[in-house]
């Protein structure tokens, strides 16, 4: 037997992934002196983070430690029990090579076990969505085997369209130059970003206003959504009115989209800053970004 894992960058709403029965780990974050660790919305207080991030808070994330991922982990072996982990993307965080030592740390006492880590190549609800599918394929009765062949040719499809507000929030996040920031700020661009294949931050497109940002995302999403299969995630980060403009202009071309709306959870939020709107969905491939520059 195997135990299900995600994490909370993949941002599945708790709801959720306690009904797909997936363990998730919690993803820290500090702000005002105080370190928390992301639960997918079950006793988050998005309200306070965000109005201390508008309030001039710089909140940051860090990696987990190889003693929690040991913690974490261990009880599953213990009980003779092996993990697949459907992660966020590792070209986004150091924190995979602190979960390699963990495990590495773990095989000398459980060495029968062993943990099966799948790269989405995505975050946020680009690998929530991911997460989403291996957690119904696995209470479909699907063996770890089936879900690894099945996640590998869905990944190559989830889509991610987003656009911040502030370009600052990943410049500070080592998203975008000092110079991008400060120019695209000037110039009130709102590119639109996406995830490479390699699951890295690029560029798909560059739009001035937020409006041309919003109308543009769901331009593409009515244009390249295969179907009504998987739901359409709809995220703002503490900008309710832009993201429920958004999904609707999307209803309005896809009448059949299952939208779910859903908030920017603080780990995230922390590299993308408040007034972020996104759309994750099932396309037939994922965007090719822009070439750079």
């Amino acid at each position: 037997m195997s135990v299900l894992m995600c994490d909370a960058d993949g941002e599945l709403w708790y709801t959720r992934a306690e009904e797909l029965g997936l363990y998730s780990i919690a993803m820290p974050y500090s702000y005002g002196g105080n370190v928390y660790y992301y639960d997918l919305g079950k006793n988050t207080d998005f309200r306070a983070f965000y109005d201390a991030v508008r309030g001039g808070e710089i909140p940051k994330t860090m990696a987990l430690n190889p003693d929690e991922y040991v913690q974490i982990l261990e009880p599953v072996f213990a009980r003779g029990e092996d993990v697949l982990y459907v992660s966020f993307s590792h070209a986004m965080s150091g924190t995979f090579e602190h979960l390699d030592l963990a495990l590495e740390q773990l095989r000398q006492k459980y060495p029968q076990r062993k943990c099966t880590v799948f790269d989405t190549k995505s975050i946020s609800l680009g690998a929530g969505i991911q997460m989403e599918y291996a957690g119904e394929l696995k209470k479909n009765g699907a063996s770890d085997e089936e879900i690894l062949e099945k996640l590998r040719a869905f990944r190559d499809r989830v889509t991610v369209y987003f656009a911040v507000d502030d370009l600052m929030h990943l410049k500070r996040g080592g998203r975008l130059s000092g110079i991008a920031a400060f120019a695209g700020t000037l110039l009130s661009l709102k590119p639109i970003l996406t995830l490479d294949e390699r699951g890295s931050l690029k560029v798909f497109e560059k739009i001035t206003g937020k409006k041309k940002a919003l109308r543009k995302m769901a331009d593409r999403v009515a244009n390249e959504l295969t179907g009504v299969e998987h739901s359409v995630y709809v995220l703002d980060a503490d900008c309710p009115e832009e993201g429920d403009a958004l999904a609707q202009m999307i209803l309005d071309a896809r009448h059949e989209a299952k939208i779910v709306r859903q908030t920017v959870g603080p780990v995230i939020g922390s590299h993308c800053g408040p007034g972020t709107v996104g759309v994750i969905f099932v396309a037939d491939q994922r965007p090719i970004p822009l070439a750079e520059e």
